[in-house]
């Protein structure tokens, strides 16, 4: 399969297009020919020279991220820069990165896929980000604590950044924005939420959380932000039958 007809699934997949206004990443294929041929598709979180290694390592034509390389302004491509492009090119390594569209999806982005592992009903956009709900809210058919919450996501409270339990100790309303939203917990106070679930954490926000009497599960941005790429590649291998693989290069944050 041609990287152009990759691009051409993945932009009727996801809504790139509907994102560019709102979404500082450049959407689509940041590096590569589009006539390049790939049956192969590498999917990480971050692109990064370990990433990029590991791929090319494991036989990849093209590499799947949710942080790509480009973020709305030049950067000359010296230093590290310059060492990820050799990389890419050295390998024959095409990069497609696919940011706040990967986050928003109501199938395969990272807010839906917790929601849906959380076994969330009532699902609904929530999180609003430059006027676009790029995450999901629902409720428990029957209340859970925070620790059940915690391990059926992430296994142990051990691999969290941290928790603030301010909240009810029966859970049944969640508020879910993966990656670094630690703000949008304001919007799960608003709507009178019991738990908000993101991944970076801020001290700015724990009097607000105290005080206002909600649960926040801070789950890593790495943590949040692995569901996308895997439901995406699951869903292009069987839509395609293009080998994929995960590379997982966890940063603990």
């Amino acid at each position: 399969m041609k990287l152009e007809e990759l691009d051409t699934y993945f932009r009727t997949m996801l809504p790139i297009q509907e994102m560019v206004g709102s979404d500082s990443s450049l959407n689509g294929i940041q590096v590569g020919s589009p006539g390049q041929d790939v049956h192969r598709v590498a999917f990480a979180v971050d692109a990064c020279l370990e990433t990029f290694q590991r791929a090319a390592e494991a036989g990849a034509q093209m590499l799947f991220v949710h942080h790509g390389i480009y973020w709305g302004h030049v950067e000359p491509v010296t230093g590290t820069n310059f060492g990820r492009m050799k990389a890419l090119l050295d390998n024959d390594l095409s990069l497609y990165a696919v940011h706040l569209p990967l986050d928003k999806h109501e199938e395969f982005g990272n807010n839906a896929q917790m929601a849906r592992v959380l076994g969330l009903e009532q699902v609904e956009p929530f999180g609003l980000y430059h006027g676009t709900a790029i995450g999901w809210q629902g409720v428990f058919p029957q209340s859970k604590t925070l620790d059940e919450v915690i391990r059926t996501l992430f296994h142990s409270p051990s691999s969290l950044l941290g928790t603030l339990p301010f909240g009810p100790r029966e859970i049944r309303s969640v508020g879910i924005v993966s990656g670094g939203a630690p703000h949008e917990v304001d919007q799960a106070i608003a709507q009178g939420l019991d738990l908000y679930i993101t991944g970076e954490s801020s001290h700015t926000i724990y009097h607000r959380c105290l005080e206002a009497g909600i649960n926040v599960i801070f789950g890593g941005h790495y943590q949040t932000e692995v569901w996308g790429v895997q439901a995406v590649a699951k869903k292009l291998a069987s839509d395609t039958g293009i080998e994929t693989l995960f590379v997982d290069v966890p940063s603990g944050l």
